[in-house]
């Protein structure tokens, strides 16, 4: 299977980001398992939240025709009554096959004051035909205890909007996590001027595939690589 990052830059024209997107979606191959960046389509657009789920509802009808052949995940900001969240979607084969919100949310951008933190229970393995799937929503990389909630997954998931003044720390962390659970890390984040970039899809050797340059970040991906990690060095993960 391909896994790819979309390092992507989000403009305030909303529009205009979904049309972006369509365009590296259909770029890649079928048979890809392709991340944005976190509410890549949107940003935070704390001014304009209710035209921002708009859109969101816009784009998960696209997104699911889009996934027919290819497995797509990205966030994407809800509304649940009166409160907002950021809210993993994964689509695969025409629906939604997973979600969950953000639960740890960032002090330093007011996030807090935004947004509902979601439900720690929601972030756990899911199955995708056979394939172990899970995923740590930008700060929430932070916490080890949701480490160990996710141990044993074949391939977790980082969409992130991380800071530039932190870049080493996105790196290091994605690396350590693929290669403390013996698993593939697809990490993406923003290409705005004032984040990190450093997408990369990781092996659960730890070897990294990276370019700051690039829009679409392409590897292929031997899943047999994770058996045989966690065989060879066998520390109790299945």
């Amino acid at each position: 299977m391909n896994l790819i990052t979309l390092q992507l830059k989000t403009s305030n024209n909303f529009e205009k980001n979904l049309k972006r997107l369509k365009k590296q979606i259909n770029k890649a191959p079928n048979n890809s398992f392709i991340l944005a960046p976190e509410l890549y389509l949107t940003g935070y657009a704390y001014d304009r939240m209710d035209d921002a789920v708009s859109c969101s509802l816009k784009a998960i009808e696209i997104l699911k025709e889009l996934s027919l052949k290819k497995t797509i995940a990205l966030t994407l900001i809800t509304k649940k009554k009166q409160n907002y969240f950021n809210t993993l979607h994964i689509f695969h084969k025409g629906k939604v096959v997973h979600t969950q919100s953000k639960t740890k949310l960032f002090v330093l951008n007011d996030e807090r004051v935004y947004f509902t933190a979601g439900d720690k229970k929601d972030i756990k393995i899911i199955n995708i035909d056979g394939l172990k799937v899970a995923t740590l929503i930008c700060f929430e990389l932070r916490y080890i205890e949701l480490w160990k909630q996710i141990q044993g997954a074949d391939v977790i998931l980082i969409p992130a909007m991380w800071g530039l003044r932190r870049k080493q720390n996105f790196e290091i962390l994605s690396r350590a996590l693929a290669v403390a659970n013996q698993c593939f890390v697809i990490a993406v984040n923003s290409a705005n001027e004032d984040m990190a970039r450093s997408s990369a899809i990781i092996s659960p050797f730890g070897d990294v595939t990276k370019d700051d340059e690039k829009k679409l970040i392409l590897c292929d991906a031997n899943f047999k690589e994770i058996k045989k990690m966690r065989r060879y060095l066998n520390i109790g993960i299945k």
